[in-house]
């Protein structure tokens, strides 16, 4: 079977279901008497099971099948949770994890069988049941199957689930199934019934069409191929298969593919086939699709493709769908390479839309034409930003997605460590680009190790300093204007400023009379130079400044930055800033020696027109005093080496950025105004430094520069 053709819907599914058993385990851990658990537990399980045999995976079928019966035998009070059978559990969902890891990259499950998970998880069944054996086993798929049996007598009016029977044919499809039968083939009518509790119904008709393809040709299926794809059927379909083998294998074929409940059926003559022709002029509720035989294969095919992921209601045999039944769910999953495709044209046309305010503002308005077009000018601008930010907000998700695994990390930190550590997450609503919630979960996962190891003391050692012996790790998400701020931190011994110094001298980072005269600030930021480390020696857990050079560099590969706050004894916390969109923003345009530069508009806190006269000197750097604040001013012009063509003893026009709570004034020639710009990249091979961020077409078709105030302050 090609299951290429909804492996990414798999794989988006598993995900969600590992996710569900980490965050439940966690729960049952802590409350093994938790029934919500438990039950969301088994569902978790009971869908991987069927998800991993529909693709064909057979180590992951097995391993989730035996984690369910473990939770079937909780749900049913044969058992109780215990604290060994939840590390066992978590060992399960590790190997899971993996199965799935592979399977992205590979397609394929591996060779890993996970015996001895498998073995362990029977022994505790085993034990907690007083024996089970493979009585037990069978008895959970038993009392499955006896719903839908009972199901399907019922709509079968009792006669032997043999719906088949009721299924009219068109004058082709008896006209073929009657030459088979004269020249010597079987034609058999069948019935098969699917687990009401599977997922993926059309995708279990596909399998079983396809095993029977292997040694006969589908004649008819009822309902509609079609129908079967849109998963627009009870748990149950009909068929005609024409082939020289016997009932037995067909029935065989059938139920080797799981979560098929049963399959009733038998052999067709002449006659019989007569009683399944459909009437000159049949009667509406006896109306079937049409379904030529030659179609049936292709038609079949697509069955796979009945989006795994689509949970049509299931509409009534002959009749129509329920109607007035609520909508569970009104989200899709879009792939992120497509959304990328509609942000770029977007910015495209937020390009097109400059350049017409450009060719607009060189017009005059003479004339009532004139004024006509400067009003459709307005309006596409209008029409231009409402569409960008409705594009925005579709890219844009809870950062709640990359915090989700970090509570098991910790719990795992804490067994690793012999800490006593807890973890408290806030804000996990704040949304961001999907783009960077994919990239922030690394350098969050460093920066939450860094303070289980190395930021967190021992029981002892708190409790000796008065501190509760269970340490608290924290992760705080919120917006700030254009920015989300996410911090990660903890209540442990601190950053050891000194301690720092010292290494930096003994490592040669920097002479002893520069390492004396650096700030607390420059020392702290040491540690994000790669290489730097405050570990003793080199372990998977070590301390301040491994992994923190690879937290800095993909933070500001993402247009933020970080700092950390740090007080001996109280505990540090690293402070992550990150725009919310990477794509298009709203900016303040200026000229610093006759050149255009872009300055994005959150950054900026106020403008001013300071006269020459109040710049000041402080340890021989520019500063103005403003309401109090002393801020440092940076000239543009000489960082840019732009010299500026303004009066050198005019008054100075100064865009106070802000950063955290760092103020810093940069000094431009003139300002233009606010405009929407689009973003873009200039590439690896022009080597710009930091202070440059991007670049961005005007509508003149000019190219100007886009100023990073975060690395300018």
């Amino acid at each position: 079977m090609d299951v290429s053709q909804y492996l990414g819907v798999f794989l988006d599914e598993a995900h969600e279901h590992l996710q569900t058993l980490s965050d439940q385990l966690m729960v049952l851990e802590n409350d093994p008497e938790n029934e919500d658990s438990i039950n969301e537990i088994f569902r978790a399980a009971h869908s991987l099971k069927g998800m991993a045999g529909t693709m064909g995976y057979k180590r992951m079928q097995r391993l989730t099948h035996d984690t369910e019966d473990v939770f079937s035998a909780i749900r049913g009070g044969q058992m109780k949770v215990s604290g060994g059978l939840v590390d066992v559990l978590f060992q399960a969902l590790d190997a899971l994890e993996a199965y799935v890891d592979t399977i992205q990259n590979t397609s394929d499950e591996g060779t890993e069988d996970n015996e001895s998970i498998i073995v362990e998880l029977n022994k505790i069944l085993k034990e907690g049941t007083g024996g089970g054996g493979e009585e037990e086993k069978a008895a959970p798929a038993a009392e499955q199957a006896a719903p839908a049996e009972a199901a399907s007598e019922e709509a079968a009016g009792g006669d032997e689930k043999a719906l088949y029977k009721s299924v009219k044919l068109d004058e082709s499809q008896s006209s073929t199934m009657k030459d088979a039968i004269v020249a010597g083939k079987h034609v058999y009518g069948a019935t098969v019934y699917i687990d009401e509790a599977c997922l993926l119904k059309a995708a279990r008709a596909f399998l079983v069409f396809k095993a029977i393809e292997e040694f006969g040709d589908i004649a008819a299926v009822d309902p509609s191929s079609q129908d079967i794809e849109d998963e627009k059927f009870d748990f149950n379909f009909s068929m005609f298969v024409v082939t020289d083998e016997s009932f037995e294998k067909v029935e065989a074929a059938a139920k080797s593919v799981s979560e098929i409940v049963d399959i009733v059926g038998e052999e067709y003559t002449e006659s019989m086939l007569g009683a399944n022709e459909a009437e000159p002029a049949p009667e509406p509720e006896a109306v079937v699709e049409e379904v030529q035989p030659e179609a049936v294969v292709a038609a079949a095919a697509p069955a796979a493709k009945a989006a795994p992921a689509a949970k049509a209601a299931p509409a009534a045999k002959g009749g129509a769908k329920p109607a007035g039944k609520p909508v569970a769910n009104r989200t899709v999953r879009v792939d992120i390479e497509k959304l990328d495709v509609l942000m770029n044209l977007v910015s495209e046309l937020i390009i097109a839309k400059n350049s017409l305010v450009s060719a607009s503002s060189n017009m005059t308005s003479s004339n009532s034409s004139d004024n006509q077009f400067n009003e459709q000018i307005e309006y596409l601008e209008s029409v231009t930003t409402n569409l960008h930010e409705s594009v925005m907000k579709v890219r844009m998700v809870p950062i709640e997605s990359a915090l989700q695994k970090f509570p098991r990390m910790i719990r795992d930190l804490e067994k690793t460590l012999g800490k006593k550590m807890t973890l408290t997450i806030t804000g996990e609503e704040t949304e961001l680009d999907r783009t960077v919630v994919d990239e922030i979960g690394d350098p969050l996962m460093h920066l939450l190790r860094n303070s289980a190891d190395h930021g967190l003391e021992t029981p002892e050692v708190r409790t000796q300093e008065g501190k509760p012996d269970v340490g608290t790790i924290f992760v705080n998400a919120y917006q700030d204007g254009n920015n989300v701020i996410i911090e990660v931190g903890d209540d442990g011994k601190g950053i050891d400023v000194d301690a720092v110094r010292n290494k930096i001298i003994e490592r040669g980072y920097a002479s002893e009379e520069r390492a004396m005269q650096m700030t607390d600030k420059e020392v702290v930021d040491v540690l994000f130079d790669p290489g730097f480390s405050m570990a003793k020696q080199v372990t998977d857990l070590s301390g301040r400044g491994v992994g923190l050079d690879v937290v800095k560099s993909k933070i500001e590969a993402l247009g933020g930055d970080v700092e950390v706050k740090s007080k001996m004894g109280e505990g540090s916390t690293f402070i992550i800033r990150l725009p919310l969109t990477l794509a298009i923003i709203q900016a303040l345009m200026v000229i610093v020696g006759g050149e255009k530069y872009a300055i994005a508009l959150g950054n900026i806190q106020t403008i001013e027109d300071i006269p020459i006269s109040d710049i000041k000197l402080v340890e021989n750097k520019e500063v103005i005093q403003l309401r109090g604040t002393v801020i440092p001013i940076v000239r543009l012009s000489d960082i840019l080496d732009a010299p500026s063509k303004n009066d050198p003893n005019a008054n100075l026009v100064i865009v106070i950025v802000k950063k955290g709570d760092s103020l810093a004034g940069l000094v431009v020639d003139e300002l233009i105004g606010q405009q929407e710009i689009v973003i873009k990249s200039l590439g690896k091979y022009i080597n710009t430094g930091r202070m440059i961020s991007g670049a961005t077409i005007l509508g003149d078709g000019e190219v100007a520069l886009i100023l990073d105030s975060n690395a300018l302050i």
